[in-house]
């Protein structure tokens, strides 16, 4: 028989850690299942400047660092496994990962976003040279790097990349959706350089790199690349729900024994500190259910 805890809590970005944190400080017991790395996107982000407390801003990693350090010094863990399936069988949740089974009687939906994939067949050959987060182009230096899209990520992505590297942000169209200051701070960097309504519509390899095919103001040009960073929009993570649990969302939030924070619910509105107050927020309402439950016992 699967040993049953009170609270799975999926994804351990701020909004799972948040939770977590949280939870421990009641005395809850739960579990927090991460597929990657503690921090979530915050491990990408040149420089967070609206969390409050760092009046200077902090980069991304370092926050990521004291999130982990917080995490510990409470006392609670992260198990590193990758959540497959997630159902109700009308009495507990039951958790599929890569290497266990899991049932939990309330569960915390903080699994973040994924990115949109470009649509361009790409061989198995430049597979390794197209990336959708900059992490691991942390130590690459002397190269260029494109990096597609026109949006916060991106703009942010370049900024980082640029510290090491000569990097090209090709726009598809001519509206740039970046934060003012992102734009000012681009322009400002002169390892940095901008290209508008270019559309890559094939990606091939060149050597040791990649040859980006496009189309720019109606003419035909070809990009030359060491590496790809794709930065064109988000979508919650969700696969993993079950059909049986999808068709029950409304039904299990109601009843308060499934919690969605953070990302993977806020839309555009995906900013680390909003999506810490909405897991303070859960484990909130997780205790408060608790106390209700143990009164009425």
């Amino acid at each position: 028989m699967m040993p049953v805890t009170d609270v799975a809590i999926i994804g351990a970005g701020p909004a799972g850690v948040s939770t977590a944190i949280q939870l421990r400080r009641y005395g809850v017991d739960f579990i927090v299942l991460e597929k990657e790395r503690i921090g979530g996107l915050l491990i990408h982000a040149n420089r967070i400047e609206n969390y409050p407390g760092f009046p200077e801003g902090i980069p991304g990693p370092d926050l990521v660092r004291r999130l982990e350090r917080h995490l510990e010094n409470s006392g609670a863990h992260v198990s590193f496994q990758e959540v497959l399936e997630l159902d109700h069988d009308g009495s507990v949740f039951t958790i599929r990962t890569n290497n266990d089974l899991l049932a939990s009687r309330i569960a915390v939906i903080a699994s973040g976003t994924v990115p949109r994939r470009l649509t361009q067949a790409v061989s198995k050959e430049i597979e390794n040279r197209i990336f959708y987060e900059t992490f691991p182009l942390t130590q690459v230096s002397g190269k260029k790097i494109a990096v597609i899209g026109s949006g916060d990520a991106a703009f942010d992505y370049a900024l980082s990349l640029s510290q090491k590297n000569d990097v090209l942000i090709l726009n598809r169209g001519d509206k740039i959706k970046c934060l003012p200051l992102l734009w000012r701070r681009v322009r400002a960097v002169s390892t940095i350089s901008y290209l508008e309504n270019f559309k890559v519509t094939a990606i091939n390899q060149a050597g040791d790199g990649l040859l980006l095919c496009g189309r720019s103001s109606h003419e035909k040009r070809d990009i030359r690349a060491s590496f790809l960073v794709v930065a064109i929009g988000r979508r919650p993570n969700l696969d993993f729900l079950s059909q049986n649990l999808k068709n029950n969302l409304k039904k299990l939030r109601k009843a308060r024994l499934l919690y969605i924070a953070g990302d993977v619910k806020n839309g555009i509105f995906r900013q680390a500190a909003i999506s810490a107050g909405d897991g303070i927020k859960a484990a909130m309402e997780i205790f408060r259910k608790k106390k209700e439950a143990q009164s009425c016992a």
